[in-house]
């Protein structure tokens, strides 16, 4: 495997020299440097636009044009080029798992996801959703990432990184824009989306469809597979492949006048089971969700002498059931206990409805104020469950809905307010130097309050050199999982849980070689404490430590070839244990080129190299496979006037690769990525 990946970035690079050589010659209709939009400023790591190398954070952006130069038509596969961030996958529904700097965790709820700036965070495990099936690309303007903590902004689970997804206005698209894709795996999207004037207004809208039969990896021995053998039976479907089909549709509609901006957005998806809920194989069952987002946003530049105000009102409502009810494990399980299998269908509803407001004040010389407050319901207003099963694992005597039951269902209705206030001081304490000085205290209603600081200061070493010091803390919240699951068979929750601790050292470095080369440079450490484990309920029982660097560089080669590359390290420890904490790679090197090899024609190649992934302590089993990926796309930006074509090659050579499960879910096998791949786009824009 270690030849092979040897081979694969030999010839990537062979590749790049060869497009070197030949881009000297091609004709140069546009720099690629001009090509990827607005990358050089970022709204993240403050609240307002800022340049890039000088924001006080480790931060990356993704444009909308770079999303379409490297080929990505979901939010994960942009997101897998982010240096220090490796997207894994959880064995139910195949849901991602975003590791940033060696913070992977099955549910993973340390990671804060935004869109257009708002929280989209369940309170049931603290993720995105168990139903989640992706987020298509067509419609986002652009994706803002901070690897590191951000709570002193964003708060709860604002730990490990930050991802904005801001999504496309009216002046982004300009007209109407329908497209189709089809490809391997019996894939098939179709979306239109159109920004123009109604009225007064400057709105948007954006409708897509699409399904997948998904790459159906075989899973060899599944969790029954285990149970098996304890009891002597054979009720495992493994080997048997995965499910993973899925149906989607995204609606969103964006208005605005003046100061005034409303959105609403709408996502269903119906998902095969992947491997399973509890990783054993579920053929038949699929997840359904239903997610609803409305916002309103004000923004006012000077509202007062020196001030800049803007708030938010919100509310976001999801729906989360299995249709019909999971086959948590097959027919014949646990010695023939079960003989139509172990059966459950724990379902809930969710709504959180927000306001915040906030503002900027100028009117001291060398200081930029930021001040805001907001609040914030978490309510699971509904949890349904039937099921043929009770928390000592004996079977009922038949299917029955146990909703309301405080004696059999997994967890009763819960409801939480948070409160939240924070200061947060941009000076130019000096020429060439800035402090960004913050602090967030954030109440809860269930377990109490936590206040998060964080410093950074900037300096201007040189024209083309800038050094970073960052410091900050961060907290992930308890999920309602973890606080008040009931009549659960492994694990209940734990009303007196805190919420999980991190701090963060970093020091960056920015370096512009020359006008054609960017290096950027990082390392850090961190602590996590706290951290919420399982046992018979749920105990702040975890500690861990983690250290490494990112170095990341562009090259435009010529105006018409960029080359980019990134190379992450960390190493992570269980404090407890002194091992390793598993589950995410040491190391990642990611190489892409972007060649603009004639008029109109577009060929991006990228390889991401995935090596050294552990274990998690107590795990016997081998050390996961390295692998590196190659994918491929060639796209022609016009044709017959109005018309764009893209084709993409993923894992261009075929290979064998997966991602690790997690011990806890008694899998002996690991997930099988998809093998190569091929999807045709086909785009008018009018």
């Amino acid at each position: 495997m270690q030849a092979m990946s040897r081979r694969t970035l030999c010839a990537l690079l062979a590749l790049f020299w060869t497009n070197a050589v030949l881009a000297q010659s091609a004709e140069e209709e546009e720099d690629l440097a001009l090509a990827y939009g607005d990358k050089s400023t970022i709204s993240l790591a403050t609240g307002s636009q800022q340049p890039l190398t000088r924001a006080p954070a480790v931060a990356s952006v993704i444009t909308a044009l770079d999303i379409k130069a490297m080929g990505a038509t979901d939010l994960d596969q942009a997101l897998e080029s982010i240096p220090g961030l490796h997207v894994s996958f959880s064995h139910s529904a195949l849901n991602p798992i975003y590791g940033f700097r060696g913070i992977a965790t099955k549910y993973n709820p340390q990671v804060l996801m935004l869109v257009n700036g708002i929280p989209i965070t369940n309170v049931f495990w603290g993720d995105r959703g168990q139903i989640w099936g992706g987020m298509p690309l067509e419609n986002v303007a652009r994706i803002e990432i901070i690897r590191g903590p951000g709570s002193a902004l964003y708060g709860a689970d604002a730990f490990s990184g930050v991802i904005n997804v801001i999504t496309k206005t009216a002046s982004d698209i300009k007209g109407t824009e329908t497209g189709v894709r089809a490809g391997s795996f019996n894939t098939r999207d179709a979306w239109i989306q159109h920004g123009g004037k109604v009225g007064t207004l400057d709105a948007a809208f954006y409708l897509r469809a699409g399904n997948t039969d998904g790459h159906k990896g075989i899973i060899q021995q599944d969790a029954q597979s285990t149970w098996d053998t304890v009891f002597g039976s054979n009720a495992s479907l493994a080997p048997g492949p995965m499910s993973t089909e899925r149906k989607a549709i995204d609606m969103r509609m964006d208005l605005s006048s003046d100061e005034w901006r409303f959105r609403a957005g709408y996502q269903k998806r119906d998902l095969g089971t992947g491997v399973g809920v509890a990783g054993s194989l579920d053929p038949n069952s699929r997840g359904h969700s239903s997610r609803l987002f409305l916002d309103l946003n004000y923004e006012q530049a000077n509202w007062a002498q020196n001030w800049d105000v803007s708030g938010v009102l919100g509310f976001y409502d999801n729906k989360e059931k299995g249709n019909p009810a999971y086959t948590i494990f097959p027919a014949g399980a646990f010695g023939g206990a079960f003989p139509n299998g172990m059966i459950g269908n724990p379902s809930h509803s969710e709504r959180h409805t927000h306001a915040s407001v906030s503002a900027f004040y100028t009117g001291f010389e060398q200081h930029r104020f930021r001040i805001g407050t907001g609040y914030r319901i978490d309510d699971m207003y509904e949890v349904r469950e039937t099921k043929n099963f009770n928390a000592a694992l004996a079977p009922l005597p038949a299917v029955i809905d146990v909703t309301g039951d405080p004696t059999l269902v997994y967890m009763l209705p819960n409801k939480r307010n948070v409160s939240y206030a924070f200061v947060q001081d941009e000076w130019s304490l000096a020429k060439d130097w800035a402090l960004t000085v913050g602090v967030r205290h954030d109440d809860y209603s269930d377990f109490g309050g936590t206040t998060n600081p964080r410093l950074a200061l900037v300096w201007d070493a040189d024209y083309n050199v800038v050094i970073k010091v960052l410091h900050g803390t961060a907290f992930r919240a308890p999920s309602f999982s973890e606080l008040y699951a009931i009549n659960n068979p492994v694990t209940v929750g734990n009303p007196g849980l805190k919420p999980e601790m991190i701090t963060t050292d970093e020091l960056a470095f920015s370096w512009q070689a020359t006008s054609e080369v960017q290096n950027n440079l990082n390392f850090f450490r961190y602590r996590m404490r706290d951290i919420i484990l399982p046992a018979a309920t749920y105990q702040n029982s975890g500690d861990q430590t983690g250290r490494g660097l990112e170095l990341e560089s562009t090259y435009d080669a010529t105006g018409n070839l960029r080359l980019t590359g990134s190379y992450s390290l960390q190493h992570s420890r269980d404090s407890a244990t002194g091992q390793d904490s598993g589950m995410a790679p040491h190391r990642r090197l990611f190489a892409r080129a972007d060649w603009r090899f004639m008029p109109l024609w577009h060929l991006a190649t990228k390889a991401n190299h995935v090596a050294d992934r552990m274990r998690e302590p107590g795990d016997t089993r081998a050390k996961v496979p390295d692998y590196t990926l190659v994918d491929l796309t060639l796209r022609r930006e016009k044709f017959a006037e109005d018309w764009e074509m893209s084709a993409m090659v993923y894992n261009l050579f075929d290979r064998k690769a997966w991602e690790p499960t997690y011990k806890s879910v008694g899998m002996i096998s690991d997930l099988p990525l998809p093998g190569r791949s091929i999807h045709i786009q086909l785009q008018l824009n009018l």
